[in-house]
């Protein structure tokens, strides 16, 4: 099986959690880690908030957008006044070749309102496209250092 996990991380938390999915993935085959990087990024948590309630988009770094070559596509973003961060949105829109394949949503958040919101909306744009079978999971911030916690949290989910 060829995986791909697809996430923005602002403060890291989002950053880890992908790191322990693409482990857990490598058990099954091939699994690549693509970070995204937002370009215009607000330097102020309000005014990020503020964008990803609105549900803009940000114009993002280089990135492969084809998907078609793998099996099981993971897309994970911190949760931003209930919504993911710009810099997902663009890339949802963007990606190709999702069509007929399994995807793994999954958040990092702070107090948990909007974390169902937030993975309801990624699915929404998914299922546009195609994708037809979702799971899903979210990890609290005060949890993103704990790996162990992590690994069962994703097991329970995606098995």
């Amino acid at each position: 099986m060829k995986s791909l996990v697809v996430y923005y991380s602002y403060s890291g938390n989002t950053k880890k959690v992908a790191s322990v999915l693409v482990e857990i993935l490598k058990e099954k085959g091939q699994a690549e880690e693509l970070e995204l990087v937002a370009l215009d990024e607000s330097k102020s948590f309000l005014g990020q908030c503020q964008r990803a309630f609105r549900h803009k988009r940000a114009k993002i770094g280089e990135a492969n957008l084809d998907l078609s070559q793998y099996d099981l596509v993971c897309f994970g973003t911190p949760v931003w006044a209930f919504a993911p961060a710009p810099a997902l949105n663009t890339y949802l829109d963007k990606c190709l070749g999702i069509s007929a394949k399994a995807i793994v949503l999954f958040s990092t958040y702070g107090s948990g309102t909007g974390k169902e919101r937030c993975l309801d909306y990624m699915q929404k744009i998914l299922s546009a496209k195609g994708a037809v079978s979702f799971k899903r999971f979210s990890i609290q911030q005060s949890k993103a250092n704990k790996p162990e916690f992590i690994t069962a949290e994703i097991r329970k989910s995606i098995s």
